[in-house]
């Protein structure tokens, strides 16, 4: 048994054939080179098949990415605010089919549907955005240091984008890629993962409906030993953008490297909210709460580790886990469902060794074991996990389990919790809930993570600012904002002498 209440809501089996989707190359949809499918199955209920996916292979992948350098000639010529312009009608698009992204976005990945119209939203917030970046996308113009001459720069596309996404964010993710790429003058092939591929189709469909040209977005389904490494090795890929492991990540970075072509990678987070001793402790468990079992705990910018003053660690650990053991699980597509499945059973094994891990570090609080009641038992769910007296250090506070696992770490003062914060190979999130300005600055400046919030959770970034994170989160790249252009620009100084002579720059400015 488990400390959850049972959900109310099912799946119930379909009762029709799945459906066979195709790739997507050169404006149509088309079977593998393989002759093979896959299946993508629901996680809250695994009897119920979304449907049949192509696997995927290097030859399927040259053919996309021939017919992206094909289709990118003309789409860098188009200017910019029209290539915005075929944007807004996407961004558009989806919002106009947002209650249907979401539904499928459940199905197919499990987060709960105000989790999944969420990620939606993100995915259209990111296109609108982006879609205004084609009437801007600013170079500098500045002065010469000699006379009767212009200077100025401007950024132009680099060629093929590979993008690489996950399966927690399925919509968000793939807007924060496609959408600065595209409006850049770049064209696209992408590749999701295999958990998520449904949600990828119905993407790409809208890319279609909304006016990129053939050619310009295209979808390879399949595996990433015969995908991804097929995309990232192809010499005509100028650019790859990845979001997933670290493992994953630097097994990518090698084989880029050896191009050295460009590369964004977005990668793991053990995230740390510290809550100060003058803290608000109701504010400071919603945060938590919602951090830490929110996505069932797998999103990048998750919170694995609270880390608290010693004389309110009792208190505050008395709310999480009051708010905890009323946490609903079962199939997101129920409004009254709280956490929804893992991903897979893989995932549920993974979380599953971490909780043996941490009865020989910690204290367990809540939680621990997978649930398998009733309904449940058709589905991938793990019960709400916290554990009590977990040093800086243990594993379970220092490795990402990418699952509903929160390690509590009692710390004496800011200086500590501080240090504890900060000795992680990851830096992607961090929170701290404080009533104390100054302590709030010091944090600001101290904790070493490439997003900081201060009285709210680790999640929620906003898609106007950068998205990333500091060492093992990633190599330097960010995402979102004015800055997701970095990843998918060249940078072109120009320089145009009118002056009706030769004028040496360094040498006749002496």
């Amino acid at each position: 048994m488990t400390d959850t209440a049972s959900p109310t809501g099912r799946s119930a089996p379909p009762a029709a054939e799945p459906r066979t989707f195709r790739h997507f190359i050169a404006g149509e949809w088309c079977e593998s080179t393989s002759g093979s499918t896959f299946e993508s199955v629901n996680p809250a209920d695994t009897r119920d098949v979304i449907g049949r996916f192509q696997q995927g292979t290097p030859a399927d992948v040259a053919m996309a990415v021939r017919a992206a350098d094909v289709a990118a000639g003309l789409w860098r010529r188009t200017p910019a605010p029209k290539r915005g312009e075929v944007m807004y009608a996407f961004a558009a698009l989806m919002a106009e089919h947002k209650e249907r992204l979401a539904r499928a976005m459940t199905r197919e990945m499990g987060k709960v549907i105000a989790e999944a119209r969420g990620d939606v939203q993100e995915g259209i917030d990111i296109a609108f955005l982006m879609a205004g970046e084609g009437r801007r996308m600013f170079g500098d113009t500045t002065p010469s240091e000699l006379p009767d001459k212009w200077a100025m720069s401007i950024r132009q596309p680099i060629g093929v984008a590979g993008i690489i996404t996950p399966w927690n964010f399925p919509m968000a993710i793939p807007c924060w890629k496609m959408m600065p790429a595209l409006v850049s003058g770049n064209t696209v092939v992408f590749k999701p993962s295999s958990d998520t591929p449904h949600c990828a189709t119905l993407l790409v469909e809208l890319t279609a409906e909304a006016g990129f040209p053939a050619g310009t977005v295209n979808l390879v389904t399949g595996a990433g030993a015969e995908v991804g490494d097929a995309i990232v090795d192809n010499p005509d890929v100028g650019v790859i953008s990845f979001t997933g492991s670290s493992a994953t990540g630097k097994h990518i970075a090698t084989r880029a490297g050896r191009q050295l072509k460009r590369l964004s990678l977005e990668l793991g987070g053990k995230n740390a909210i510290v809550v100060m001793a003058d803290a608000d402790l109701d504010l400071a468990t919603d945060g938590i709460l919602w951090s830490a079992f929110g996505t069932t705990g797998q999103r990048c910018t998750a919170a694995s580790r609270v880390v608290v003053e010693r004389p309110v660690v009792d208190d505050l650990l008395a709310r999480l886990e009051t708010r905890a053991r009323k946490l609903r699980l079962g199939s997101g597509l129920d409004d009254a469902v709280d956490v929804g499945p893992l991903i897979n059973v893989g995932a549920v094994d993974k979380v599953g060794r971490y909780v043996e891990i941490g009865r020989t570090e910690g204290e367990l609080v809540i939680g621990g074991e997978a649930a398998r009641d009733g309904e449940l038992g058709h589905g991938h769910f793990f019960a709400p996990t916290i554990f009590r007296d977990v040093a800086p250090m243990d594993r379970i506070a220092q490795e990402e389990i990418f699952g509903p696992v929160l390690s509590v770490i009692a710390v004496d003062d800011y200086p500590a919790a501080s240090t504890a914060v900060n000795q992680t190979r990851y830096g992607l999130s961090s929170s701290i809930f404080t009533r104390d300005a100054n302590t709030a600055f010091r944090a600001m400046r101290d904790f070493e993570t490439g997003i900081v919030y201060v009285n709210a959770g680790t999640t929620g970034a906003e898609t106007h600012l950068p998205f990333g994170g500091w060492k093992e989160t990633g190599n330097g790249h960010r995402e979102a904002g004015h800055a997701a252009l970095d990843t998918y620009t060249e940078w072109k100084s120009i320089y145009v002498d009118f002056s009706g002579r030769l004028q040496r720059a360094q040498i006749d400015n002496q």
